[in-house]
């Protein structure tokens, strides 16, 4: 009895080991029926450097005030355009009370000057007429006169300067700021009635508002050191907005810093380009943007697909898993060349015709636009 139990688990454990052995069989043989593969194939490879910055005015001004004061008027909106010379506002100048009290003081010493001056103009003239003093004389006295006149006027002037900034009020006056340059009005940062400084040697003085030629514009952005070395002046790039539905822009690059600036730990350089703007395009300025620069490109390379490639774990060298049967691979090590990130040149180790593992399935959005970009 004992034997015969002993002969039936053995039978069950034979029968358990050939059903274990058969189910690995089967998942490796499956696993090995879901590879598929891939060719070689001829493409066009290029590569781009991608610098993101800004779109602004080549041209922006700062309107700032020659005389203190407040604002009295202003004549203009953000956004409108104006040309050169417009009357953008007015400023009301409040005069110092020591300096009227001042100015005060001198015309009435002028006018005194003025008012002995012509009185002994006068009675020199008489005297002259009679024959009594000689012509130097006379001409000594019409000489102070004259004087006594300008310091009048001069004293007058000077008055009326500090009392409401200009002497005229026409539209050289100081209190009246003046569009420099034809353009749009950005920014007005102040409003009627506030108080400006006017701009000097110590004080920058207060904006007034920001003028800006939109018909001129500019990218300015930055580059990895990576990239910089292969940019020229020159080149003409791509400018895209996404404000605007990823619209691109044609461009040529104007400017390549000469020193580099460390953001997060990486350099970067400031590159600039002057961006050509069609008419019908509404721009404006501080507009985010992406430049596309393309640094090298080759037609009719010999290529695959970059996620076919697997790498060795201690050289780092690339190789692919080529088909030499019925489910059957071999590794081969292969060469690179220029690379856009999908594809990638091989310049040895593969010929056409390979047929190439896929162990790394691409999505299928990236299948779908290989096959366009094919």
């Amino acid at each position: 009895m004992n034997k015969t139990v002993k002969i039936i688990s053995v039978l069950i454990v034979v029968i358990l080991l050939a059903f274990v052995l058969k189910y690995f069989k089967d998942a490796n043989s499956k696993a090995i029926e879901d590879f598929k593969v891939e060719e070689p194939f001829y493409t066009s490879i290029k590569t781009k450097a991608v610098a993101t910055g800004k779109l602004n005015p080549e041209e922006e001004i700062e309107l700032k005030p020659q005389v203190s004061g407040i604002v009295d008027k202003i004549l203009v909106e953000e956004g409108d355009i104006v040309k050169k010379g417009d009357l953008i506002a007015k400023i009301r100048v409040v005069p110092n009370e020591q300096s009227l009290v001042s100015a005060r003081s001198r015309i009435a010493s002028a006018k005194l000057s003025y008012d002995n001056a012509k009185i002994l103009n006068d009675r020199n003239k008489t005297l002259f007429d009679k024959g009594v003093i000689s012509i130097q004389d006379f001409e000594n006295s019409k000489l102070a006169f004259d004087q006594a006149k300008e310091s009048l006027a001069q004293a007058q002037n000077d008055y009326q300067i500090i009392k409401q900034g200009s002497i005229s009020g026409g539209s050289s006056a100081n209190t009246n700021i003046i569009a420099q340059i034809s353009g749009t009005i950005l920014e007005i940062p102040i409003r009627e009635g506030d108080q400006v400084i006017q701009s000097n040697t110590f004080n920058a003085g207060t904006t007034i508002a920001f003028i800006a030629d939109m018909s001129h514009m500019i990218f300015e952005g930055k580059v990895d050191e990576a990239e910089v070395g292969k940019l020229e002046e020159g080149k003409e790039i791509k400018v895209i907005l996404g404000a605007i539905g990823d619209k691109q822009f044609p461009a040529k690059l104007t400017f390549v810093a000469p020193k580099g600036i460390e953001v997060n730990g990486a350099v970067q350089f400031t590159i600039k380009a002057n961006v050509t703007i069609d008419e019908a395009t509404n721009i404006r300025a501080g507009y985010s943007a992406n430049a596309e620069i393309d640094i090298e490109g080759k037609d009719s390379v010999f290529a695959i697909k970059e996620a076919l490639l697997q790498y060795n774990r201690i050289t780092e060298k690339p190789f692919v898993e080529v088909q030499t049967g019925d489910k059957k691979f071999e590794k081969r090590d292969v060469e690179l060349g220029l690379s856009d990130g999908i594809n990638v040149e091989i310049t040895s180790g593969l010929k056409k015709g390979d047929k190439i593992k896929v162990w790394n399935k691409a999505s299928k959005d990236d299948e779908d636009k290989e096959d366009n970009d094919n």
